[in-house]
Order: structure tokens, then sequence, then C-alpha cells
């Protein structure tokens, strides 16, 4: 009868993935300066104190980093996948106006390497820290035969909470309302499924320096928020402009009011390169063609709106229909 088999014979060493809990300890507790679980980190589930809200209404929100994850790994930019992971769902929950209080990771890999791992937790704890949100757990897999070693599955899932008055109310829009876009630091974590069909077909056109730029990591946008907040503007509504780009995104939030938009030329010397390729009008589904949020304002208080950061007036809701225009 053959010799009795281990768990690490089959391709799963848990010991090793023990070992790594404890390694990540030190990265994960910097995101408990401001705020701390209910309990110990390390148990079966995280917990977090609502007492201090009246009110407390519950967001939650996941997402991943897409096929942008292909290129992260073959630039070896770890860090960035961590940090993407993040802002995909923080930002979804800072759109209601709630504050990301949690934020749980998944890892699935084919062969444990507590290295790589710790490096996008790293940019996981960075982008935590960042918005003030607890990395409050979550679950490595090692999934032999499943996942390709050298590969990596990435899932990230927030938590936020919000006072009930506080809550922003979509419905509230009003024709005569403005639109106002901050900036995006590049394609985010969306579209990259066409993208990479770009560099493929035109790869002469792109050096390596040139795609590095345009994998900049998805931008946390917890600075606009709180800056709207101690502007004294109450958003009628806000966008995070991902997959739908701002036509989805915005219709959202819009309804059957409508707006017509007009954006800025996005100014980048390589991600122009990839819209030379694709149809202008799938572009604008695709793509969030540099502007990365969206709030909707009264009127009145667009001028301050306008003072927070590189902020741009994109257009005014009404006329029933949504178009985007790219200025020439």
């Amino acid at each position: 009868m053959p010799d009795p088999l281990t768990y690490k014979q089959a391709g799963v060493d848990i010991h090793a993935a023990a070992e790594l809990v404890g390694d990540i300890g030190a990265l994960r507790a910097r995101t408990e300066k401001h705020r701390q679980l209910f309990g110990a980190f390390g148990l079966f589930a995280a917990g977090f104190d609502l007492s201090g809200y009246r009110e407390p209404v519950l967001f939650t929100g996941c997402d991943g980093v897409g096929t942008k994850l292909e290129l992260l790994l073959k630039y070896d930019l770890l860090e960035t996948a961590g940090k993407d992971l993040v802002a995909m769902s923080v930002n979804d929950i800072l759109t209601t106006g709630a504050d990301p209080v949690m934020f749980l990771d998944y890892v699935g890999v084919g062969k444990l390497d507590k290295a790589q791992i710790a490096r996008v937790i790293g940019g996981i704890v960075e982008w935590c820290e960042a918005c003030d949100c607890i990395l409050a757990g979550g679950e490595t897999a090692e999934m032999p035969g499943l996942v390709k070693e050298g590969t990596i599955e990435l899932s990230g899932f927030a938590i936020g909470v919000a006072e009930k008055p506080e809550v922003i109310d979509p419905t509230s829009v009003a024709d005569g309302d403005v639109l106002v876009g901050w900036p995006s630091d590049g394609f985010h974590a969306n579209g990259w499924s066409l993208v990479r069909k770009v560099i493929a077909r035109a790869e002469r056109e792109f050096s390596d320096e040139e795609i590095i730029g345009m994998l900049a990591p998805t931008r946390l946008y917890h600075d606009v928020v709180a800056g709207l907040k101690a502007a004294g503007v109450r958003p009628r509504a806000m966008a995070h402009i991902t997959g739908g780009g701002l036509p989805e995104n915005l219709g959202r939030v819009l309804g059957d009011k409508g707006a017509a938009l007009s954006v800025p030329r996005w100014e980048n010397g390589a991600i122009g390169k990839v819209l030379s390729h694709v149809d202008p009008e799938d572009a604008k589904w695709t793509f969030n063609l540099g502007i990365g949020w969206v709030a909707v304002v009264p009127a009145a208080d667009a001028d301050r709106a306008l003072g927070i950061g590189a902020a741009t007036l994109l257009g005014e809701v009404g006329g029933g229909a949504l178009t985007v225009t790219v200025d020439a």
C-alpha cells in the first residue's frame, strides 16, 4: 500500500499559510490607527462597533482588478494590484455618502508565495490607510491545478456606514443641477481587455515605460468627498466612473433627466495611442475618458465644488437624454 499522503504533497502548504497571517499582521495593524475592530483580529469573523452612530445604515460593495491583473503581474506591480482592489470597492461605497470602515480581501494562488502576497497586501494596506478603512481580514486560498502558478485571483469587499440623514439620494437630482468631474489617474481597473487587445495588435507603438505608466493605480476619491463636505456642499448624487463609462454610470443616478456632457480631451500620450485604435463611441462606454468621479450638485454650489482639487464643470442636468461629447 502506498505511503499516506500529506496536504503539502497535494500542493497546499497549510503551515506556510498560517505563517503568512503572522507575517502580514504588522502591515494590517497600520489600518487601525483611527478605527478599531470590535474584538481581536484573527477570529473567524470581524466586528465593528456601530454604537457611535445614531442611525447607522450599512453599505457593501465588492469588485476585483479584472484583466489589468495580467499586465500588473507581467510588470511586477503587485502593490498596484492591491491598491486597485481597495479603490474599486471603496469608491463605490463613497458614492453613497458612507464612510468606508472595513475591507476584506480574497487571494487565490496556485502555489503560495509569501513575499508575493505580502506585496499585494502592502498595496491594500496603503490605500486602506489613506481612506481610514480597516483591513478587517480576508482569505488566502492555495489551489494547485485550478489556479496556474504565477497567477493570482483577487477579490475585494468593502463595508461602509452612514448616518441615515446623510445618505446620498439620487432621486433628489433636478433639472438645472450641474455635474462636476474630477480626473482619473489613467484607465484605472476597467477596459483592460480592450487595452490589452490594442497593445497586442500594435505592440511596436508602445514602450514598456508607456505601458507601466498606463498601469497607475485606481485613484481613491475620499479626498474629493471630504472636500465637498468641508465646503458645505451636499451632492445630490455621486458616481464612480468604472465599466460602462460616463454614459452608464451617470445614467444610474440621472435616470430619465439626462444631461449634455462636454468632457475635456484626455491629454496623455500613451492613452491617446490606445484611443486612436478604438471606436470613439465605444470608448465612451468602455473607459472613464479621464474623469474618474462626478458629483451632481445644485447650481448654487457649483463654484464651491469647482474649488476642490482639479475639478471640471461637465454640464447641466436636463434635456431628457444623456450625451457625452469629447472636446477636440
